[in-house]
């Protein structure tokens, strides 16, 4: 919305909808269900999850009463993955409670970059402004062809990306697209599938050349605390990547993760990752860092763990 010059039109927001800094003064409307208290671990929040879901409990709630108040005449959400955010069924019920038949739903199911691309042409039609869509996905693409182009005659690092760390995750979806327009070769995963859960056993023998640590809506440094983890791993020390010095930790929550304008970026971020020689201005500096012990001792000294 913000991208496609719409956020005056915003009344509210997700409570995971932190991006422009702008859109934080707008109320939410959405809450998960589950708390995070501080210290938990991936682990324990999969488990507040799955119980949840095993019980056919809702993993995010609605205030209706605010949706009520406020009457949005259309309401933006998704149905690719209800973990990530409130199903489109249960915001269905609760907009027909609150606000009858009239209000309109525009619902994106995005699995990799050309259903991401087209998303951003279905949101701008109906709302008016399709030139504007169109505009924004010729510049993305146009910024994906030109990293393609600069690297396909390089030499293809393999690449495994961990999208959560316990249980274990790759990277599925669009992640795979993206290590691929990068210059990397994706192992582990396959575009335009759900991310599947795998064995450790997998990335020892899959031995990337890189590896990328990008928790599904964390932050560098919620990913920083959860890295004992997967150091403690039998083998980790003799990994390819590890001893290479090639880990990395990427910020999921605001790039990687999300199926918006910044894939532009993630993209971006990772072409200098896997070649540094060919993208020597690292821009976007706040969306990745080298992880190795001395990354992890500045972590710990900050006190952040």
């Amino acid at each position: 919305m913000c991208t496609l010059g719409l956020q005056d039109r915003l009344v509210a927001r997700s409570h995971e909808c932190n991006f422009p800094e702008s859109v934080r003064v707008l109320p939410t409307v959405t809450a998960p269900k589950y708390s995070v208290e501080p210290g938990e671990s991936s682990g324990d929040i999969q488990d507040k999850i799955s119980y949840l879901l095993r019980n056919a409990l809702s993993i995010y709630e609605v205030d209706v009463q605010l949706l009520s108040e406020l009457r949005p005449d259309i309401i933006l959400t998704q149905n690719h993955c209800e973990v990530c955010a409130v199903s489109e069924s249960d915001l269905d019920q609760s907009v027909r409670k609150a606000l009858g038949p009239d209000t309109e739903i525009i619902s994106t199911s995005p699995v990799n970059i050309d259903t991401i691309l087209s998303s951003f042409q279905q949101v701008s039609g109906q709302l008016g402004v399709p030139a504007r869509g169109r505009d924004l996905v010729r510049q993305i693409q146009s910024r994906f062809d030109e990293i393609e182009k600069r690297t396909e005659n390089e030499k293809k690092p393999t690449v495994v990306s961990v999208e959560w760390i316990d249980p274990l995750m790759a990277g599925g979806n669009w992640m795979p697209e993206l290590v691929q327009i990068a210059g990397g070769a994706n192992q582990l995963s396959t575009a335009g599938k759900h991310s599947e859960w795998i064995e450790w056993e997998a990335i020892q023998r899959a031995d990337p050349d890189i590896l990328l640590v990008v928790p599904c809506g964390y932050s560098i440094s919620q990913t920083l605390n959860e890295m004992h983890a997967l150091e403690s791993n039998t083998g980790w020390h003799d990994l390819e990547a590890v001893r290479n010095n090639n880990v990395y930790i990427l910020d999921g929550d605001h790039y990687f993760n999300r199926p918006g304008p910044r894939l532009k970026e993630s993209a971006e971020i990772l072409a200098h990752i896997f070649h540094p020689s060919l993208f020597k201005n690292r821009e976007i500096s706040s969306g990745w860092v080298q992880y190795n012990s001395e990354t992890d001792q500045q972590h710990t000294a900050t006190g952040s763990r």
